[in-house]
């Protein structure tokens, strides 16, 4: 049977915000937490874009849920050494309640150091190295390394958690789904695609979870709950690999004006119906998916979890 998380939304919300929902998805029934890790919202009109570690820390006070990063890029804006000791600190925070969950990252939020934006094979690539160089640290041994991204020279950490840091590995298309069947402890999705999760356990992935995640707005009436899905995450919509590459809000601001609120209400859940949900997360169980993060859209936070508690997770066993 699969689980069902909260996906907490860094974009959109202050820092006390989150916390408190973290709160409210334990209170209703969610098992585990989904945090996501930008510098940048997609768009102005979502507004924020906390430092994820401090309120990952917050998190560790405040609930008693697992927790894990969806998705931290370890590529440009942050050295791989510096998130394994962020990873190290969380987990030990945690007591073995963190993930930590990584991807190659979008230009968005990884070019503001001025540096170049590689391609997609390049960043799997240093990805792969990255990895490596992490799960390294996290042991605790003095590590050093000269790769062919990647530097680090005499580097330890002492704080580290008693057990290792399970890393899951995000992955969009089938050679992505390759490379995290080898690399990592999971797989980390959006899309409710059975052959990717088949790729995955076909080339290693084996039993290792699979996760996914899915945007919903709640809301009684269906009509504005669709305006504000649309307002708000119309670039859930750009298709390709635009959202990896665009640079910028303004960017994401204008390539979503090609979006159309009825693409928006054909790919969203939005509403009160319970079977509208129900529909999209059993998309996810059908596909093979071990647990599924549901965010909501928007400010209408505690209508939501009421909802989810009362309507939707006693249906799903939860």
């Amino acid at each position: 049977m699969a689980d069902f998380g909260y996906f907490l939304s860094c974009e959109e919300h202050t820092p006390a915000q989150l916390v408190e929902q973290a709160r409210m998805a334990e209170q209703a029934g969610f098992k585990t937490l989904w945090i996501s890790d930008h510098y940048h919202p997609w768009n102005d009109r979502q507004g924020q874009s906390p430092f994820v570690w401090s309120v990952i820390g917050a998190l560790s006070q405040a609930v008693s849920l697992p927790v894990e990063t969806a998705v931290t890029c370890p590529l440009v804006r942050t050295h791989p050494a510096v998130i394994a000791q962020a990873a190290a600190t969380s987990a030990a925070l945690l007591g073995g309640r963190f993930r930590l969950g990584v991807g190659t990252g979008e230009a968005l939020n990884e070019h503001i150091l001025g540096s170049g934006w590689p391609e997609a094979p390049v960043r799997l690539e240093m990805l792969e190295e990255a990895l490596q160089i992490i799960r390294k640290l996290l042991t605790g041994e003095q590590t050093s390394h000269r790769g062919k991204h990647y530097t680090v020279e005499n580097a330890r950490l002492y704080t580290v958690p008693d057990g290792p840091v399970p890393i899951d590995v995000s992955a969009f298309g089938p050679q992505a789904a390759e490379v995290a069947a080898r690399i990592g402890d999971g797989l980390i999705t959006m899309m409710p695609d059975p052959a990717l999760v088949e790729r995955f356990r076909r080339s290693g992935g084996g039993a290792d979870p699979v996760q996914g995640g899915l945007k919903v707005c709640w809301g009684s009436d269906r009509q504005e709950a669709v305006r504000t899905a649309h307002r708000l995450w119309a670039n859930e919509q750009l298709p390709g690999e635009l959202p990896q590459i665009l640079p910028t809000p303004r960017h994401f601001e204008q390539a979503s004006e090609l979006v159309t609120e009825d693409q928006v209400a054909a790919a969203v859940p939005c509403g009160d119906d319970p079977d509208a949900h129900l529909e999209a997360l059993s998309a996810y169980l059908g596909a093979g998916f071990d647990t599924v993060y549901v965010n909501q859209i928007g400010q209408n936070q505690q209508g939501f979890f009421d909802f989810y508690r009362t309507k939707v997770l006693p249906q799903l066993g939860g």
